[in-house]
């Protein structure tokens, strides 16, 4: 776990009575949440603070921040929409996430699960065991992609979530990330398809780790992914390929997928 000299300074402040705006590096608050009133809420956090709590019918910026933390839960063969609508297909994202943490599955998000949350991440925003520099190998401003450096870059922030929640269900060891985002030019370089996802930042090359390269593979189909390939596809026995975005399409015909 990364350092958190931005978070243990404001644990400090509020416990001395001082209070700081919500700071998000992953993007500034672009609507109003609709946010149930509570006492109750958790520390000020060096990412991201929530206040109140978020269930079914609320919108906004804050529903949008957890949507991309829940990203991972959206069930097996499903994706979970980064809208900031609260819906049905969000509390079920949510109410797995607290399954998976033990806590009380009732698919509102109020204190316990943003506390978790908090637990879960660094002060840049990204899960406390994945960087953007594992899923930026190509360059160091996200740009000369398929989309803009900004959409790429939180692109890839949706994805480390879904790893993150991958690494969780398979007992919490490394998952190796051998690249991720790649610019036109980079994806030229190494050979890869033309639509390749990983212009777009969606996508992660996984090593074969502790858990090998079938396990990722399954694994996967029930955090998010909507393109899994891995051993039988071509190209792709060396390692396992994850990503999200529209459609669907997985083989690893020698995983059985």
């Amino acid at each position: 776990m990364r350092p958190r000299p931005i978070r243990l300074l404001l644990t400090a402040l509020v416990g001395a009575g001082l209070a700081f705006a919500p700071v998000s590096a992953v993007a500034a608050p672009t609507a109003t949440a609709s946010v149930s009133a509570s006492a109750d809420v958790g520390a000020l956090d060096g990412c991201y603070t929530w206040s109140g709590t978020l269930s079914e019918g609320s919108s906004g910026e804050a529903v949008r921040q957890l949507q991309i933390r829940v990203a991972g839960y959206p069930g097996t063969g499903g994706q979970l929409a980064v809208d900031g609508q609260f819906g049905p297909a969000t509390k079920a994202a949510v109410q797995r996430f607290q399954s998976a943490y033990g806590l009380a599955a009732d698919g509102v998000a109020g204190p316990a699960t943003f506390n978790k949350i908090y637990q879960l991440q660094d002060d840049d925003c990204t899960p406390v065991n994945f960087t953007y520099a594992e899923l930026n190998r190509c360059n160091s401003d996200w740009s000369g992609g398929k989309v803009s450096a900004a959409t790429a870059r939180a692109n890839a922030l949706v994805t480390m979530w879904k790893l993150q929640a991958m690494r969780h269900a398979m007992g919490d060891r490394p998952i190796t990330v051998n690249g991720g985002f790649r610019s036109v030019t980079c994806n030229s370089n190494v050979g890869g398809a033309s639509n390749s996802r990983h212009m777009y930042g969606h996508a992660a090359d996984l090593g074969a780790g502790s858990q090998g390269f079938c396990a990722l593979a399954q694994a996967a189909r029930n955090h998010g992914f909507t393109e899994i390939l891995g051993p039988g596809y071509p190209g792709h026995n060396d390692h396992t390929h994850v990503a999200g975005g529209d459609g669907r399409f997985w083989s690893a015909p020698s995983c059985g997928i």
